[in-house]
């Protein structure tokens, strides 16, 4: 098989970082978590002061966004890549609500997103990897090989993030998160600057009633499909 990029978008919760994760393990190539770019950008904002409510200091933001050094290593532990914020694994700490509820305000940023997918596509050049968000098949990977949309309803994802937040450190109630979720599709698929939207050429998969084994096993069929 051909080495491929392949760019999985969606609605946040529907899975596709784990779906990423999955197939990259399965196939050999990298994992790119572009949300956890976002997310790692929101820490840092938050922990130097940039963020207020839900105001952003976005001239500060812009003129440090050289100091913001964000990178994935693999973890031989866990199997898994992670991500590291100025030399710090942050993978836990972005996972928090806290940075869920500011992440929407940092993405829509014009700049910070450019910034962003100037980091994505540099990761990319080699190909092999597999990278999912919210606009990887529109805006970052127009040309991606595989595209890939997921999708399942609002209440469906509460509940997976409830459950996963309730094995944390930082536990949350459903009704919070639901909230939140309906506040991050608001702003991701109303955002001016690259929305989230399905390319025209993705492969939509509702999974709301699969396993993430389920998802991966129809995934990899679909790319076997490829010439």
């Amino acid at each position: 098989m051909r080495d491929l990029i392949i760019a999985i978008d969606g609605h946040s919760s529907t899975g596709k970082s784990t779906l990423a994760k999955l197939l990259a393990k399965e196939l050999g190539y990298i994992h790119i978590d572009s949300g956890a770019m976002y997310r790692a950008i929101t820490l840092y904002a938050l922990d130097n002061g940039l963020i207020n409510a839900n105001l952003v200091n976005e001239s500060m933001l812009l003129d440090q966004l050289d100091l913001i050094d964000i990178r994935f290593e693999f973890n031989p532990e866990n199997g898994k890549n992670e991500i590291l914020l100025n030399g710090v694994n942050v993978e836990e700490r972005i996972r928090e609500m806290e940075i869920s509820s500011k992440v929407s305000i940092i993405a829509k940023i014009a700049e910070v997103r450019d910034f962003a997918v100037d980091l994505q596509r540099k990761m990319s050049e080699k190909k092999r990897i597999v990278m999912d968000g919210r606009d990887i098949g529109t805006t970052v990977f127009p040309n991606a090989d595989v595209k890939l949309f997921l999708t399942t309803s609002a209440h469906e994802r509460a509940v997976r993030r409830y459950e996963e937040l309730l094995k944390t450190e930082h536990p949350s109630t459903y009704t919070e998160v639901l909230k939140n979720i309906n506040e991050r599709d608001e702003m991701d698929t109303t955002r001016e600057i690259s929305p989230l939207r399905k390319a025209d050429d993705a492969i939509v998969i509702d999974n709301g009633n699969m396993t993430p084994q389920e998802t991966l096993d129809k995934v990899l069929e679909i790319i076997k499909q490829l010439k």
